[in-house]
């Protein structure tokens, strides 16, 4: 017997609704001239364009593929290449500094072992391998204040690592074991993320060694400032995937199983949101590391805001700079001596433009500089006081 899914479908919905459901759906099988007992023989027949033979957008299993998913199938190409790094540290110990102090003496009378001048601090993190030979690549604040760490590869397999470099202002750092053959992942694009997109992190969160959490892409472009740690050069990737202690310096990655950001726990109250270094920017200082053991961050020396109707008000009432449009981007202070003070900017200017390109957030404005080198002339297009104008101004070295 052959009955169109529709048919098909009306009458499952009328047994599901129960009761009275149940008595029309026996009265629309009588009209349809169908017995109970030929519902064990029916067929049913399908339009042609509900039919689904490959998985849409990496979702769906097919055929013969026990039950794998995408997201399995992006950890399996990555997972190899991610690494936990013990890294190990002597730091001053406070109590011993307590214990010098003559008024104090009293009160430590019995206490007879001298405290030791340094104590020793442990941390986990994640990392993950860039090349054959050992390159790797992980957050600096994992391996800071140490130059050599313990990295532990999926397949057990355990290596010393010497820190090449660090730097502060991405909070970047490399790494380089000796080994050969290893496991590497694949780099992605990350200058085109959309909000929604899926996005896969894994590390080792409170030392669970290759942890998988899986969320969304929330934002991107979020700059240092917005994310609360203005002491950074970044534009962050916003995810919910959840990122916690320990999953700094894995990888983020999209659908593909490709590497899109860096992990970072920087923000601890930062619940249900996690944070992530574009690959593009990671990649370029991890690079320069290797190669050099420091990395040259170009420089301006302008604080700048969004404008808003806040913002407006903000600026008259602390910096009495009156400012009319409604929206752009506007330098709040500029610091003396700076390549933006030589190059002739002022506060209260508003950027339309650099090398060309409309400006309409910070976040754009960050970018530009950070993608540019040390000493390139940027062409920078302001309103001042009603009137454009021009300025040219060479970069710096961000001072440390």
């Amino acid at each position: 017997m052959k009955v169109s899914w529709k048919q098909l479908a009306v009458y499952l919905c009328l047994i599901a609704i129960g009761g009275s459901g149940g008595v029309f759906a026996g009265r629309y099988f009588w009209l349809h001239n169908l017995s109970f007992q030929q519902l064990k023989n029916i067929t049913v027949s399908l339009p042609t364009d509900s039919i689904v033979s490959e998985p849409v957008n990496g979702m769906l299993n097919s055929p013969g593929s026990d039950n794998v998913n995408f997201i399995a199938t992006a950890v399996g190409k990555t997972g190899p290449a991610v690494v936990r790094i013990n890294a190990i540290r002597k730091v001053s110990n406070p109590f011993s500094e307590v214990l010098k102090n003559p008024l104090l003496h009293p009160f430590f009378k019995d206490y007879e072992q001298p405290a030791p001048a340094q104590k020793i601090e442990r941390g986990t993190g994640s990392g993950f391998i860039l090349s054959e030979d050992g390159k790797l690549l992980t957050n600096a604040h994992v391996v800071a204040d140490t130059d050599t760490v313990q990295v532990t590869l999926k397949d057990g397999r355990t290596f010393e690592g010497k820190v090449v470099g660090v730097d502060t202002v991405t909070d970047i750092a490399a790494v380089k074991i000796s080994a050969n053959k290893l496991p590497t992942v694949t780099l992605g694009n990350s200058q085109n993320l959309i909000p929604g997109q899926w996005a896969i992190a894994i590390g080792n969160p409170l030392g669970l060694d290759n942890t998988v959490t899986i969320g969304i892409i929330s934002a991107t472009d979020r700059t240092s400032v917005q994310v609360g740690v203005p002491n950074k050069r970044v534009s962050f990737i916003q995810t919910d995937a959840a990122i916690n202690p320990g999953n700094s310096g894995g990888p983020l990655l999209n659908a593909q199983g490709q590497v899109i950001g860096v992990n970072t726990a920087i923000r601890a109250d930062a619940q249900g949101l996690g944070f992530a270094i574009p690959i593009e920017t990671a990649f370029r200082v991890a690079n320069e590391l290797f190669t050099t053991g420091e990395v040259a961050h170009p420089f301006l020396g302008i604080e700048m805001v969004d404008i808003s109707a806040t913002t407006k008000q903000r600026l008259q009432e602390e910096d009495q700079l009156n400012i009319q449009p409604d929206v752009g981007i506007v330098i709040r202070k500029v610091m003396e001596k700076s390549p933006a003070q030589t190059g002739g900017l002022l506060p209260g200017d508003i950027i339309h433009k650099i090398n060309g390109k409309q400006i309409k957030i910070t976040a754009q404005v960050q970018k530009i500089v950070e993608s540019s080198t040390v000493g390139d002339i940027l062409v920078i297009e302001v309103n001042r006081k009603g009137k454009t104008q021009v300025f040219k101004v060479r970069s710096g070295t961000y001072p440390r």
